[in-house]
């Protein structure tokens, strides 16, 4: 019992935080139809820049906003820059331009930063708390209420403010959100925006537990697709269940099986819902563009 807890517990500390790399995909696909492989840096900007933050005496809750600003800035330097100027271009045109804006962002880190791993001090310590023979690392709980807060946020802002109506109609129909009088490229950017806080949140709660480095994007952008395929790319809903579904799958895998496939189980999901579901859990039945 207290085995398969510890192994739960761990598994959804991590899909947690695949839930909000996922979701930051979904938010952009539903606004532009663009799969963003870059939303991994963001969780990688997110810890960097905390981390050298607070080694240069600023204290952590301003080192974690300012990695958050860092991140923002950077997602709309995405979208300005690089997904605008190919607007009306192929989805393969705009995977292509996401994985070498993805490529650009890690090497410029490797410059700023270093190609050491850091940890940032857990934010309530470092005593676990037990559970029916358990071990839960506090951390772990900042973790999961993060993600909670974000996904419930995200909700009712897109659900009870007029802006959030704006996004929901260019997910719906960019061309009829433009003939209504509605902003869209400036829906895009918010999505951009948005979507690049809630990775580099995911990677401020995260690094106490799992340690950062410049080049831990790349990965976390695949399992975050990965989830998001799961759950259903394009559903919010979906990227969640996505999330905790393939952090749990790597959790029992590593446990029960052996930690050198934990890795691989994001790999396998992608190939099984590609044959056998490919419009995920939650997904629509149709997907024009993926």
């Amino acid at each position: 019992m207290a085995e398969f807890l510890q192994l739960l517990f761990a598994g959804l500390t991590v899909g947690a935080v695949y839930a909000l790399v996922a979701l930051g995909f979904t938010l952009i696909f539903q606004a532009s139809e663009v799969v963003n492989f870059a939303q991994g840096e963001f969780v990688m900007l997110g810890g960097m820049v905390t981390v050298f933050a607070f080694k240069a005496g600023v204290p952590l809750p301003l080192a974690a906003l300012l990695a958050v600003l860092v991140a923002v800035a950077v997602g709309l330097s995405l979208h300005r820059f690089a997904i605008e100027p190919a607007k009306g271009a192929t989805v393969v045109t705009l995977i292509i331009v996401t994985i070498g804006a993805s490529i650009f962002i890690r090497g410029i880190a490797q410059i700023v930063f270093d190609k050491q791993f850091h940890a940032l001090p857990a934010f309530s310590g470092d005593e676990p708390l037990r559970l029916l023979g358990a071990a839960i690392l506090p951390q772990s709980l900042w973790v999961l209420g993060g993600a909670a807060l974000v996904v419930v946020g995200l909700r009712l802002f897109m659900e009870r403010t007029l802006f959030g109506a704006a996004v929901r109609a260019t997910a719906a129909n960019r061309l009829a959100a433009e003939l209504v009088g509605i902003d869209t490229r400036r829906v895009l950017a918010f999505a951009f925006g948005v979507s690049a806080a809630i990775g580099a949140l995911g990677g401020i709660l995260v690094t106490p537990v799992t340690l950062t480095s410049y080049a831990v994007g790349t990965l976390l952008a695949l399992k975050g697709f990965a989830a998001a395929m799961l759950g259903g790319i394009g559903n919010p809903v979906g990227a969640v269940l996505g999330g905790v579904l393939l952090g749990l799958l790597e959790s029992f895998a590593a446990g029960w099986i052996s930690s050198t496939y934990k890795d691989a189980v994001a790999f396998v999901v992608i190939l099984l819902v590609l044959f056998a579901l490919p419009q995920g859990l939650l997904g629509r039945r149709a997907i024009e563009r993926v």
